[in-house]
């Protein structure tokens, strides 16, 4: 870490988005970019309880968070996922990220019904990072796609419009080429409206021994939050919840000084230091993390 890189330091504004390590590191694939390496046997991380959850967003509500997510893992692997959305409705609009390959018809009725109660909406992202099983399974394993793409139309005929994520594993100047595929696929599918986020990949996890680390050099700068919009940085509006405590974002789980507090509150008023390369991915492309499509490069499109 360079001197200046010690200066790039970013504070909370406001706490507008809560994420919750709702399964930990516990999913059914083993995707080989996976920058947390989730598996069938990583249980690095638990699983939070409903009732762990429910405490958060009762914490939460006095914050003033506007929007929370759910990850893992794979969230719906959580006997109590469908309840945990439930909750959430009841106070606020909930965003849960999937790879959509163990959804059962059933739940998804109760939660458009919960969603149709609420005043507030429900959003499914689904990792899908090829638009044919030749692109796509190499990355998630054998039969991902035909099981992904099963998952998206139970979304789409239960009147969801999820939003498909796919992360960049080919050059930049592909993508273009991918955007049209995924689109093609999508509408011959019988999702006519699709919304899809392309991701850059983070070198860390999984990623990290596929292709290769961060260099010392790609690190974040005082410098360069100079005249920055610091708000396409999840750790400037939000914070997430795991069985370890309250983390600054949900790249960085896995590392220790990622880790501000056992509360809400307290992880509120702690500024972080920009020190990890996965900072600097952060910082080249912009809210990464949230649902919006935004920063530099085509990093959404909908059609």
């Amino acid at each position: 870490m360079t001197s200046e890189s010690t200066t790039a330091r970013v504070t909370l504004s406001h706490l507008d988005e809560l994420w919750f390590q709702v399964t930990g590191t516990r999913c059914n694939l083993t995707c080989n970019h996976c920058f947390i390496s989730c598996s069938p046997h990583n249980n690095s991380f638990g699983f939070l309880s409903r009732t762990e959850i429910q405490k958060s967003l009762e914490e939460s509500r006095q914050l003033g968070v506007k929007g929370y997510y759910f990850t893992g893992g794979e969230p719906f692997l959580h006997p109590e996922m469908v309840e945990i959305l439930e909750d959430t409705l009841k106070i606020g609009p909930a965003t849960v990220l999937t790879n959509a390959t163990v959804l059962k018809d059933e739940w998804l009725q109760r939660l458009q019904q919960a969603q149709s109660k609420s005043r507030y909406s429900l959003e499914f992202r689904v990792s899908i990072d090829g638009f044919d099983a030749e692109t796509n399974d190499p990355i998630r394993g054998e039969g991902t796609f035909a099981r992904a793409i099963r998952g998206v139309k139970k979304l789409v005929h239960t009147g969801f419009l999820p939003i498909i994520t796919a992360t960049r594993t080919w050059k930049d100047s592909e993508d273009s080429s991918m955007l049209s595929g995924f689109l093609s696929m999508l509408k011959q599918q019988g999702y006519s409206q699709p919304r899809i986020k392309l991701l850059p990949t983070l070198k860390l996890g999984a990623e990290q021994n596929r292709s290769g680390g961060y260099t010392d050099q790609q690190r974040v700068t005082g410098e360069m939050l100079q005249d920055y919009d610091r708000s396409q940085l999840v750790c400037e509006h939000s914070r997430i919840v795991t069985t370890r405590g309250v983390h600054v974002c949900p790249i960085l789980i896995e590392s220790p000084d990622a880790l501000l507090s056992n509360d809400l509150a307290t992880a509120a008023q702690k500024p972080y230091t920009l020190g990890h390369g996965a900072c600097f991915t952060c910082y080249q492309y912009g809210a990464i993390c949230s649902n919006i499509s935004t920063g530099s490069g085509p990093s959404g499109a909908s059609a």
